[in-house]
């Protein structure tokens, strides 16, 4: 598919999510601006635009997708939600935590959003593009992260570009993304008991460890690759090492000079990217605390340092 398309670069103005919306209402793949990381979206009704989204990204048909919608009286229509859903949902939505519940029977979504499984991933983003190109479509959006499959996640129009240009029809431009971190994703079980599926950037409370089940998407081992070996917990630059800092290690740039966790996640795939296109054959990363955001952080870190054969 790589060249077939001319992708459209779109501003985020009016005009540009009217044209974002025609997109998607003909069947298209769009890259939308969320407060995580950009999505690349198709109407989630459609099983032909979601398969598009699955050949652009060469994405494995065993990963679902997670479902975007407006909010908690949309989710109804397609999912069970037990009452610690509902619960999660009125405390986080519109924001990024993702619900994987039990699928209504008989929903008209595309089978593939679901991988084979009985239950479907549900956000309701809280980005003012995203939310305005769900209002005006009146249709729920299919949107995994905007890049191909297991590398760096973007946070820009520039990343979607980066391994995306001529496999979509257009990305809408709203600059950078202000979390940089996917979403936080909860199983809630049909009896209410919750599983975290991926750390993020909300902490929603006790619950229980991390799920072995590919039942969401960036659970994958080997995850968010730059292309390159990644060495975690640097402290110094060894010999042809690009140096992703943090606090007081200083490198060739810096998650947060100041140690700051937000700062650090929201910047965390740009210098990921930066990494995959300097001259340096290899990149090391500074050790970032494993509390609070930095847990989240450390999961997206130790995927991409992940390898075949490991």
């Amino acid at each position: 598919m790589a060249g077939k398309l001319l992708t459209q670069r779109l501003v985020a103005d009016e005009e540009g999510i009217a044209r974002a919306v025609g997109l998607l209402r003909g069947g298209g793949i769009v890259a939308l601006p969320t407060e995580t990381v950009y999505g690349l979206a198709a109407r989630a009704d459609s099983a032909n635009a979601v398969a598009r989204i699955f050949a652009a990204k060469g994405r494995p048909s065993f990963n679902p997708l997670i479902v975007h919608l407006a909010g908690l009286a949309e989710a109804e229509r397609y999912a069970e939600l037990p009452s610690v859903a509902r619960a999660l949902a009125a405390a986080h939505w519109p924001g990024p935590l993702t619900l994987v519940l039990p699928r209504r029977p008989g929903v008209a979504l595309a089978p593939a959003i679901s991988a084979g499984l009985p239950t479907i991933a549900l956000r309701s983003p809280a980005h003012p593009i995203m939310r305005a190109v769900l209002k005006a479509l009146g249709l729920p959006l299919a949107a995994p992260s905007a890049n191909a499959s297991g590398s760096v996640s973007p946070t820009s129009a520039a990343h979607v570009l980066s391994t995306l240009d001529g496999r979509i029809d257009a990305v809408l431009d709203a600059g950078p993304c202000s979390g940089g971190l996917e979403s936080t994703i909860v199983a809630v079980r049909s009896d209410g008991r919750t599983e975290q599926l991926r750390p993020g950037p909300i902490e929603v409370g006790a619950i229980n460890d991390l799920a072995a089940t590919i039942e969401a998407p960036g659970q994958l081992a080997r995850h968010y690759a730059p292309g390159k070996p990644v060495r975690l917990f640097a402290v110094a630059r060894e010999a042809g090492e690009f140096l992703i800092g943090f606090g007081m290690v200083g490198g060739d740039v810096t998650l947060s000079a100041s140690g700051d966790l937000s700062e650090a996640a929201a910047r965390l795939y740009d210098c990921l990217h930066r990494g995959a296109a300097a001259p340096q054959p290899r990149i090391a990363v500074a050790p970032v605390p494993d509390q609070g955001l930095g847990r989240a952080i450390n999961d997206r870190l130790r995927r991409a340092a992940t390898h075949e054969g490991r």
